[in-house]
């Protein structure tokens, strides 16, 4: 048995106050010998300023006096001049509402600042950038340095009531430290009033002297009371009331969910939310194959998209089947949660029997994912009231109950919202205003929606970040060439797309004398300009991407960085991270070696431009020479990729051609691929399994890698059937195998079939994804996409912040750069692979979003006929694919609720086609439909499609769904969507 005493006790360290803790531990069975003393030393000052400029006992220096003494206090409650101090639970709850001006001469305690950074990170930065603005008048007070304001906690107190007797031990410090240096006459002494929601811990204030009041009751005393009620959190408030009876199952407690897991009766994952029904969802738990499902308000029991969620798995005799309904939360007054539930079980009943999968219910909340929201308001019915629901753009996120009284103001314009709390007497969850964004419909409104919503970080770099920027002129000097390989006699180019400003790779081939050829990929060295661990890699590996949107690009790294002193850009020296090969004629590798060097492009070309000098036989400089060897090379190295089972899958990408001054889109055109756009991808794909191949040897834990999982049989299954209709068999046993088989796809009477086909292939994929080499086995090192068995980034540093790490790990395999700890702690770098996954998954949808979001741009003042193809032919509906824009829609077979059908089509599930007299329709017909835009729902614009041809005179049916735009490709990487599933009828 261990007994811990703690002796604290004062004694003076260079004329400062020392607090020692002296930790005796003994083992009570032993001798006294055994005897372990554990000192812990806390330093105390006497010195540390107040920052008021009313005092008169601090001898500050100006620029520390930060707390005024001319004070226009603008509240009711309080007719005299005060300072604020806020518990933590304030700041933690109330960020929004401290973010606005009202808010000045505010006292933030230490206690409070270490407390709120160990518990929300986010609201952490938030408060730092308060703080850090002089208008704010928010002052930082190291309370637990100071020999009157430190508090030892005492035997049996809890951590919680210790920082709040010490954050109350500070506001009457303040009260009595000020009092001499008060200034004479009425209502000129300034007082010091603690801001809590905890109502003990006021009592306590009060019953002390001090004086207290909650943050409702201190806001609502403000002028400007009416917007600032609205961004007050709900955490402590039920807008509801207690009376109604509870909807939903109580949580279990953290223990119980602890013990839980433990023991195994319980199970953990994130859960995943449906769009297509509000009252169905998916967790994905680790370890389990597939998702499981739950159902049903009770069975979700308040999990929001992205929870971390406590499951108990259902016995397998009340496992149940996917709904096959579209059950959407109506957008006028709903009606009861139970009735729609109810629908729900009809229809279920109706439908024929199916595969039921692992089915379960939600427990408790491990950990919330909330952040703020994107929507609009949907104002109550009575004019009066201050109560309104907000409608997320996210479909998977439930409505929102707020309190505003700027109902008439917001109803046109998109707002944030964030969650409070979500009690169980409450059909939606609790939350508040936190501010608008803009009208409904504008550009600039929607490009930040997308960007909130897809959680890109896009705020202008701050100060800090800015300041490890080098100073320009920025110049290579001596010391610089001494530590490097000088390539600047190479001729070294570029190859990128048009309007390209963040070059990150550069390419040179030359003939050796032996005959074999020399290739270099030089990347631009953006670790050199990026140290670890200051505030400019935070950030950059923070962002984890540079996100590329039709019209805008929001940078990884600073634009000093990203478009000039890292851009590999023609005819200006710069540093670069070389990988260089001897090749045969063969393309197979004779030795490689890794250096960092100084380049000198020669020329920085775009795809078209280096495709017309290869084709120009009559160019014959040292730059079309090294275009051509390096392009004849590529082929080579396309071919054996492809041999040994690489895929070659597709996915309709196209560029928006947009007004010079509105931004706005004018043209659509297909991207076109060149030989130059494979040149370049075949020696960034060998660039990066060379490296792969020397970071896993040297650091065989620590290699941060790239890995595409094979995806299990049954996702291919729409794919076989798809080409199963159309005489063609898909085999997918390997993916040899099935590149053989889309090859052999082929139809002369319609050229798209096959693009069509790998479409559908590269909707069976899973997701490639980041991870560190120590965290898996080898033989899960493999990317079946390239057919390769071990693959990573390094060619893209200045937009991925993967690439940055692989360059740190290579520096330090060549003796170029030291290490340090994080680099080779593989769980820290498995961490962080987590942040970069999902970036990066982030990244690409806010691109999809931008695509579509220009569509409907583009189609708001336009009605015209587009060729397109049958994707998938579903029970009422067919899923049209339409190439010039990259984008599919559903044609919707049956009228709208309440109209009658003029034509009724058969449906024929074995052949997958439908039929209305001598006109059928099947999977990769070409049909040609009208697109037009629909506007009557501000929230959620839709394209609509009628069909044009095939004719058929009574029918026009408008789509009722809205475009969805195709995925585009990673060099390497192939998204992860799920197979379709059924299609589901509208309730």
């Amino acid at each position: 048995m261990y007994i811990s005493y703690y002796y604290p006790y004062l004694f003076p360290v260079n004329g400062l106050l020392a607090l020692r803790f002296v930790d005796d531990v003994r083992l009570n069975s032993e001798p006294s010998h055994n005897h372990k003393e554990i000192v812990r030393e806390h330093y105390l000052r006497d010195d540390i300023w107040c920052g008021s400029v009313l005092c008169k006992k601090c001898p500050m220096k100006d620029r520390e006096k930060t707390l005024d003494k001319d004070l226009d206090c603008g509240s009711s409650l309080f007719s005299f001049p005060h300072y604020l101090v806020l518990d933590t639970n304030v700041v933690l709850d109330q960020i929004d509402v401290l973010e606005e001006d009202s808010f000045s001469n505010v006292i933030i305690l230490q206690t409070v600042l270490e407390e709120v950074k160990h518990r929300s990170s986010p609201v952490y930065r938030r408060l730092k950038d308060i703080i850090s603005n002089p208008d704010r008048n928010f002052y930082v007070f190291v309370n637990e340095h100071h020999q009157d304001t430190y508090v030892e906690r005492k035997a049996g107190e809890s951590v919680n009531d210790r920082n709040d007797r010490a954050i109350r031990v500070a506001t009457a410090w303040y009260a009595s430290h000020l009092a001499p240096s008060q200034p004479k006459g009425k209502n000129k002494h300034i007082s010091i009033v603690l801001l809590t929601d905890d109502a003990a811990n006021r009592q306590k204030a009060k019953d002390q002297g001090l004086i207290s009041c909650s943050v409702n009751d201190y806001v609502s005393s403000l002028e400007n009371a009416p917007a600032l009620l609205d961004k007050l959190s709900k955490r402590n408030f039920v807008l509801e009331g207690n009376s109604k009876e509870p909807l939903f199952p109580l949580h279990l407690s953290p223990k119980e969910i602890q013990d839980g897991i433990k023991s195994g009766k319980l199970l953990q994952g994130t859960f995943l939310a449906s769009r297509e029904n509000f009252l169905e969802g998916s967790v994905n738990v680790e370890g389990f194959e597939k998702f499981i499902l739950v159902q049903g308000h009770a069975g979700l029991n308040r999990a929001v998209d992205g929870d971390t969620v406590a499951l108990e798995l259902l016995p397998e005799s009340e496992w149940v089947a996917p709904s096959d309904i579209v059950l959407e939360d109506a957008e006028e007054d709903p009606g009861d949660i139970l009735d729609d539930e109810a629908k729900m079980e009809k229809e279920k009943q109706k439908a024929k029997k199916v595969e039921r999968e692992p089915t379960g219910r939600v427990v408790g909340i491990i950990r919330r994912k909330w952040r703020q929201y994107c929507g609009i308001l949907q104002p109550s019915q009575d004019k009066n009231s201050i109560r309104h629901l907000f409608m997320p753009a996210e479909r998977k996120i439930p409505k929102i109950r707020i309190e505003t009284r700027q109902a008439e103001t917001l109803k046109s314009q998109r707002i944030i919202v964030a969650i409070d709390s979500w009690p169980r007497t409450s059909r939606y969850p609790l939350g508040h205003f936190v501010r608008a964004l803009g009208n409904v419909g504008d550009k600039d409104t929607e490009n930040e929606v997308l960007l909130l919503e897809h959680d890109v970080p896009h705020s202008k770099f701050s100060e800090q970040v800015l300041s490890f920027l080098p100073k320009l002129p920025w110049v290579i000097t001596d010391a610089d060439l001494e530590r490097r390989v000088d390539l600047r006699n190479i001729t070294i180019c570029s190859v990128d797309p048009p309007g390209c400003t963040d070059i990150d790779d550069a390419l040179h081939c030359r003939e050796l004398e032996n005959g074999n050829y020399e290739v270099g990929v030089h990347i631009a060295d953006v670790s050199h300009f990026i140290r670890p661990g200051n505030a400019l890699d935070k950030e950059a590996a923070l962002r984890a991407t540079t996100v590329y949107l039709v019209d805008k690009r929001i940078d990884m790294v600073p634009e000093l960085l990203s478009s000039n002193l890292c851009s590999l850009r023609g005819n200006e020296e710069r540093f670069a991270f070389s990988c260089v090969w001897e090749l045969t004629k063969d393309a197979n590798i004779v030795n490689t070696k890794f250096h960092k060097s100084v380049i000198c492009s020669k020329a920085a070309l775009t795809y078209a431009e280096a495709q017309a000098r290869i084709d120009d036989k009559t160019q014959n400089d040292d730059v079309a020479k090294s275009l051509r060897g390096l392009n004849s090379l590529a082929k080579i190295l396309k071919r054996r990729r492809i041999e040994n089972g690489a895929l070659v899958l597709a996915s309709p990408e196209i560029r928006f051609q947009v007004d010079s001054e509105t931004h706005d889109p004018i043209e659509v055109v297909a991207k076109k691929m060149l030989e130059t756009n494979s040149m370049v991808e075949e020696f960034m794909l060998l660039a990066n399994i060379s490296v792969a191949q020397k970071i896993v040897e040297e650091f065989p834990e620590c290699a941060m890698l790239r890995r595409h999982p094979q995806p299990p049989p049954t996702n291919f299954d729409p794919l076989v059937k798809a080409g199963r209709l159309q005489g063609f068999e898909i085999n997918v046993d390997s993916g040899k195998e099935l590149a053989e088989s889309l090859d052999k796809a082929v139809k002369s009477d319609n050229p798209y079939f096959n693009t069509m086909l790998r479409i559908m292939a590269t909707r069976c994929m899973m997701q490639a994804v980041y991870f560190a080499s120590g965290m898996l086995q080898k033989d899960e090192f493999f990317h079946y996409g390239l057919a390769c068995p071990i693959y990573t980034h390094f060619t893209s540093p200045i937009r991925r912040y993967a690439d940055i790490i692989v360059h740190r790990l290579l520096a330090a395999c060549i003796g170029a750069d030291s290490t340090y700890p994080e680099l080779l702690d593989k769980r820290k770098s498995h961490s962080l692979c987590h942040n970069l996954n999902y970036r990066n998954r982030m990244a690409q949808y806010a691109g999809r979003a931008s695509v579509n979001l220009h569509t409907h741009l583009f189609f708001r003042n336009r009605v015209q006929d587009e060729q397109g193809y049958v994707l998938y032919v579903r029970k009422n509906a067919l899923q049209i694919l339409i190439p010039k824009y990259g984008l599919e829609g559903t044609l919707y077979l049956t009228p709208p609720k309440g109209q009658i059908a003029k034509v009724n089509f058969t449906y024929n599930e074995e052949e997958q086609s439908q039929s209305y007299g001598s006109i059928k329709f099947r999977v990769f017909d070409p049909v040609t439909v009208q697109l037009s835009l629909d506007r009557t729902n501000v929230q959620h614009e839709k394209l609509m499609l009628l069909l044009v041809k095939p004719m058929i005179p009574e029918f026009s049916v408008p789509s009722q769904a809205g475009s969805e735009q195709s995925e585009a490709m990673d060099v390497d990487e192939v998204k992860d969507v799920p197979p379709p599933k059924r299609q589901k009828k509208s309730v």
